[in-house]
């Protein structure tokens, strides 16, 4: 593991050249009347941005099963809600599985009632890992509702209740991500984006490199050798690698082995990075495009940084208030 802070040296990539913005459908001043004028449209009502089609899993599904389903349908988060009813009973994020696998809070699971058998224990029941207070919002909630919440509780997605107090819809962070996307907000990224950033040597483990994000409560790291920027591993990327290789069908073992695997497995594409002038807009604009959480901040030769979906969030309630 390294931190690398300002003043590390990193080689810059080679292959790899900075993304330019996909355009620009107006300006916007920091904060004030051009930040409103471009969300007022949609700003009285979030349904607005939200996903109203929300696919659910009951309490009783599996783990694995929620697992397959989250890959299925491309989510990094799920709610749990009543087969019947369709109320709330809680949430599943992609660290909440790491967390679950890799030595977390959540895998006491797996040494306590399972005696260590990771196979037993991807078959229990999803309410068994589930978090069950869940910040949500009600129907007639506001853009900058949703916004002051999801910053307040640091959470990535928001469901939204309905008067039978089921699940009607979800907001996520990648949806004002979006909104934003190639909007020239007037800001630049050096001003939200987080700038000690812990990295992971290629050759460690994935499970130690898991422990490691739920341990810092990180849902990526950058993974880094001789001071070269080689990709980043997801949370996401984790769940992947699990679900849809052959660790299952080699049992317990299989799973074991998996996650003995280097992190630098993990990778799976060229890496996308910006700089710290850039401006909020135009890096929303390159996570919308290339179908990514964070942008790694390059000046120089030197990452000094990294941008999330989080940031972003942040920089919008900030901005909005």
């Amino acid at each position: 593991m390294n931190t690398f802070t300002n003043g590390d040296e990193m080689k810059r990539q080679q292959t790899t050249n900075k993304p330019r913005p996909m355009g620009v459908r107006g300006a916007l001043d920091r904060g004030g009347n051009g930040l409103n004028s471009h969300i007022a449209p949609h700003y009285g009502d979030v349904l607005a941005v939200a996903t109203e089609d929300v696919v659910t899993v009951p309490p009783t599904t599996t783990i694995m099963t929620t697992v397959r389903t989250m890959l299925e349908h491309g989510f990094r988060r799920i709610p749990i809600a009543d087969a019947g009813t369709q109320r709330l009973k809680g949430i599943i994020v992609c660290k909440d599985i790491v967390d679950f696998l890799c030595g977390g809070p959540r895998h006491l699971l797996v040494t306590n009632r399972f005696d260590g058998n990771l196979l037993a224990a991807v078959n229990e029941e999803i309410r068994a890992i589930m978090t069950t207070e869940v910040p949500y919002l009600d129907m007639n909630a506001s853009i900058s509702d949703a916004l002051k919440l999801m910053n307040k509780e640091s959470v990535g997605c928001l469901p939204i209740i309905g008067e039978a107090k089921h699940v009607s819809a979800i907001v996520t962070e990648q949806d004002f991500m979006r909104l934003i996307a190639n909007v020239k907000v007037g800001v630049a990224i050096k001003e939200y984006m987080s700038t000690n950033v812990t990295t992971v040597e290629p050759d460690v483990e994935i499970g130690a490199a898991g422990k490691l994000m739920v341990d810092n409560k990180f849902r990526r790291l950058p993974i880094v050798k001789n001071g070269i920027l080689l990709g980043i591993a997801t949370a996401f990327d984790m769940l992947r690698f699990l679900g849809s290789g052959e660790a299952l069908k080699k049992g317990a073992n299989g799973i074991e082995d998996t996650l003995a695997t280097p992190v630098k497995s993990l990778i799976t594409r060229d890496v996308i990075w910006t700089t710290s002038d850039c401006d909020l807009g135009e890096v929303a604009g390159m996570m919308d495009a290339n179908n990514v959480g964070s942008i790694p901040i390059i000046d120089q030769g030197v990452l000094t940084g990294i941008v999330t979906e989080r940031d972003i969030v942040r920089a919008l309630a900030t901005l909005k208030q």
